[in-house]
């Protein structure tokens, strides 16, 4: 018995009302070699209670974040989030509700999107956020696309320190609007000349800091280049807490500025949901993606909420939409405002500088293991390390061991010939022992 409910017919009647021949049409400019020649590799036919134990064991084979020394990031971090922020969000009113489609009566919603928004563009130092993108690689290519619009230009740079899966992103969406995209080589030291090539028919420059690699940019002089020849200065960030020490963004000239915001809020979630954060200049409010609130007053002269922005096409604006984005990650936008408000400003400037330490304690006992080399000169919670022996190979005699070491950079980039480079993370999470712990594998390891 298959649990399927449509009938041969039925998949003949709406064949033909698309006009397609076959369902495999409808997967026709999928690449062949990207699709399966056969089923999965699972059993056909299973009751209930089998098809539980399956998945129990399977799911066992996992090693759960909090269970061992943990240094992985690359994107996405392990930080502590406190029990409120899962309880609040688990409220009926909350869980349950779906994007605004009669927005102003949501007032609920649009409350928590409209303050997120505000700690959104006092983090990134920017004078307008919207109420959240999918997460940072596809706000990273939104903002691409946003830059175009405002330059009237169809040329990005992307720096050989933006994390490559948001330089895929942004490949992919250029490819499809014809778009051209100059990517530099992996930049592992942080010094690339990305000034020279700024020129005129340059439609935004796209930088990361911290870097992929963990590196500290200083954004002003390439917002001033920028600025001269009329392109605008993507800052990216895949790490939110960094934000509670750094200088902002938008303090270093960038006009848009786009993240990832998993960091509060939000666990690691085996990838997601996750959380985009963007924010812009002001006078670029009306090319932004997504959807904005604004806070107002009713016929009463009561504060009241509303969805002041919705240039999407399910909308007014059709195909003149900024952007296809459906919806914004409502939930975990919650998550991470209820976490920011918890923290406060104090709060988040103290986190920030406990995994400052963190990582600094680590990099210097990492330094004293024979055969690990620390490659960065600035870091936050994230740096690099370059290995005597294949990082990959390291990882996983390291996961043996008891221990999640980091992530190879070859996994991020293969082919690029950095097999030796360990990606390494500690955010306030890890103690003194989880950092002994990784220094005594890696000697015995190395």
């Amino acid at each position: 018995m298959r649990y399927l409910p449509l009938s041969d017919a039925d998949r003949r009647e709406m064949l033909a009302r698309i006009g397609v021949q076959s369902i495999d049409d409808l997967f026709a400019d999928i690449p062949k070699d990207k699709l399966l020649k056969d089923l999965v590799d699972l059993p056909r036919r299973k009751g209930e209670l089998e098809v539980e134990r399956i998945l129990s064991r399977m799911a066992s084979r996992n090693v759960p974040a909090s269970s061992v020394p943990f240094f992985v990031g690359a994107g996405a971090y392990k930080h502590h989030v406190p029990a409120t922020v899962d309880h609040l969000i688990q409220r009926s009113e909350f869980l349950t509700s779906y994007t605004p489609y009669q927005p102003e009566i949501a007032q609920g919603t649009l409350q928590y999107l409209f303050e997120f928004q505000t700690q959104v563009a006092a983090l990134t130092g920017m004078e307008v956020a919207n109420a959240s993108m999918y997460d940072g690689s596809t706000g990273t290519g939104e903002a691409v696309l946003m830059a175009h619009r405002v330059t009237k230009r169809r040329k990005a740079v992307l720096s050989g320190g933006l994390h490559p899966h948001y330089a895929d992103v942004v490949k992919t969406l250029s490819h499809m609007a014809s778009d051209e995209v100059v990517a530099l080589a992996p930049d592992v030291s942080g010094t690339e000349d990305i000034l020279s090539r700024i020129d005129d028919s340059v439609s935004c420059v796209v930088v990361q800091s911290p870097d992929v690699f963990g590196n500290l940019r200083d954004l002003k002089p390439i917002a001033e280049k920028a600025r001269r020849h009329g392109a605008l200065l993507i800052a990216v960030f895949t790490e939110a807490v960094s934000l509670g020490l750094l200088e902002s963004p938008g303090s270093q000239g960038a006009d848009i500025v786009v993240g990832e915001g998993q960091s509060i809020g939000n666990a690691l979630n085996f990838g997601g949901p996750y959380v985009g954060l963007f924010a812009a200049k002001s006078k670029y409010i009306r090319q932004m993606p997504g959807r904005l609130c604004g806070e107002t007053v009713d016929a009463d002269g009561k504060r009241g909420f509303v969805l002041t922005l919705s240039t999407r096409e399910q909308h007014i604006r059709r195909d003149k939409a900024t952007s296809n984005i459906c919806t914004n990650s409502g939930l975990c936008t919650l998550a991470f405002t209820i976490h920011m408000t918890l923290l406060g400003e104090a709060g988040l400037t103290r986190l920030a500088r406990i995994n400052h330490a963190n990582a600094v304690k680590l990099a210097d006992m990492l330094a004293g293991v024979k055969g690990v080399e620390v490659l960065n000169r600035t870091f936050f919670n994230e740096f690099t390390v370059r290995l005597s022996k294949p990082a990959a190979e390291v990882v996983e005699r390291l996961a043996e061991k008891g221990v999640l070491g980091g992530v190879p950079v070859s996994r991020l980039m293969p082919g690029a010939g950095l097999d030796d480079l360990l990606l390494v993370a500690s955010t306030e999470v890890n103690t003194d022992d989880d950092r002994a712990a990784l220094a005594a594998a890696l000697k015995e390891v190395l």
